[in-house]
C-alpha cells in the first residue's frame, strides 16, 4: 500500500508561506501562531527558499552582544525572511512516489520538504504528515484483524 502512495496522497495541502521580502520577525510570528516550524517562500507564486525555526534562531541576537535592546531590536526589524532563507531549495513534485519523497528525507535528515507542480507550490510533506499516514495504516491493519 505504501509503495502505491503519491506525495500528494500525504501532504498538507493548505500550506502557509511567506515572500522574500517579508519581516524575519513577522515570519517568526507566523509559525508560531500556527504551530509549524517550516515556511516555504514565494516570489510570484514560485518556490524561492524555505525558512526554519533553526535559522530564525541562528539569525537572532546572541545574549553576550554589548548592544542595548533597542538597537537589538532595530536591527532584528530590518532581517527580512530573503536574508536568511535557503535558496536552493530541495523539493519533491506532488505526483513523485511518496517513498521517493521519503528516502529524501531520511538521506538529508530533512523533516519537511516542499511540494512543488510545476515550480508552484502546492503543498508541503512534513514529518508529521509521515507520522499521521502511518497511524492510519497501522489502525486499519487492527481494525481488519
Amino acid at each position: 500500500m505504501l509503495s502505491q502512495l503519491k506525495v500528494s496522497d500525504l501532504m498538507t495541502k493548505s500550506v502557509i508561506s511567506a515572500q522574500p521580502d517579508s519581516k524575519l520577525s513577522a515570519a517568526k510570528a507566523l509559525m508560531k501562531e500556527f504551530g509549524i516550524r517550516h515556511l516555504p517562500v514565494v516570489e510570484h507564486g514560485v518556490l524561492a527558499g524555505i525558512i526554519s525555526s533553526g535559522d530564525i534562531r541562528e539569525a537572532a541576537p546572541s545574549d553576550a552582544t554589548t548592544l542595548s535592546v533597542w538597537e537589538l531590536n532595530y536591527l532584528w526589524d530590518k532581517l527580512t525572511v530573503g536574508e536568511v532563507m535557503t535558496r536552493n531549495v530541495v523539493s519533491v513534485d506532488a505526483n513523485e512516489p511518496f517513498i521517493d519523497a521519503l528516502r529524501i528525507m531520511v538521506a538529508r535528515k530533512f523533516s519537511s520538504l516542499p511540494v512543488v507542480h510545476q515550480d508552484v507550490l502546492v503543498g508541503i510533506l512534513t514529518e508529521t504528515d509521515v507520522f499521521h499516514k502511518i497511524i492510519a495504516l497501522a489502525e486499519a491493519e487492527m481494525v481488519q484483524a
